[in-house]
């Protein structure tokens, strides 16, 4: 009698512990799945969205892997829009916006401590992008450069005007052998001509 009485609870205490460990694997693997994002702002009163949905211009929200859109806009900014791909691991952005009117102006003026932050931070971009440019264009190192009957200079890309980190090498040629010394000057730094996306003028 006494067995019968603790096969109901030994059963019981099975199933409880299946739906414990079910539970906890489930809690387990959506921990798991999901990353957080901090974020920081300047202006702090920006409007943020993430996929579309407003969330906190300064603070941590939990984010699932994949590819992901975060949108900075207030009025007298320039909005910014950044896509990124996510996996498990922490993340962090700064969505910085920079004044555009009169008013984002005002607004630099009356908070000098986060319009400080904006110039370091826009400086540290430049300086990277600078950076990235001088990796992926060698022959930026040594413009302007003037040669045997040519000058050569940077230019916004041609082929792709609308990316700040595509350029063109800008030769103007003013001499009879100037298009010549150029493309010596070129190879002679064994820089592949294909990838400089030339613009070639010529002057009188």
């Amino acid at each position: 009698m006494l067995e019968e009485n603790r096969r109901p609870l030994m059963i019981g205490g099975v199933v409880l512990l299946v739906l414990v460990v079910l539970i906890g694997s489930i809690v387990l693997f959506r921990g798991g799945s999901e990353a957080k994002l901090s974020v920081s702002s300047i202006p702090g009163d920006l409007t943020l969205t993430l996929d579309g949905h407003q969330i906190p211009a300064t603070g941590e929200v939990k984010i699932k892997p994949g590819e992901h859109t975060l949108v900075g806009e207030r009025r007298g900014f320039q909005s910014y829009t950044a896509t990124f791909t996510s996996s498990t691991d922490p993340l962090s952005y700064k969505m910085y916006l920079y004044a555009n009117s009169a008013e984002g102006r005002q607004w630099a003026q009356q908070n000098p401590e986060q319009e400080m932050q904006l110039e370091r931070e826009a400086g540290r971009h430049f300086d990277q992008m600078q950076a990235r440019l001088r990796a992926k264009y060698p022959v930026l190192t040594y413009l302007p450069y003037v040669g045997d009957g040519f000058e050569a200079t940077r230019a916004p890309s041609k082929t792709d005007p609308n990316n700040p980190e595509a350029l063109s090498l800008a030769i103007d040629v003013f001499g009879p052998q100037g298009k010549t010394k150029a493309l010596q000057w070129i190879q002679g730094y064994g820089w592949d001509q294909a990838t400089l996306d030339i613009i070639w003028t010529t002057s009188k």
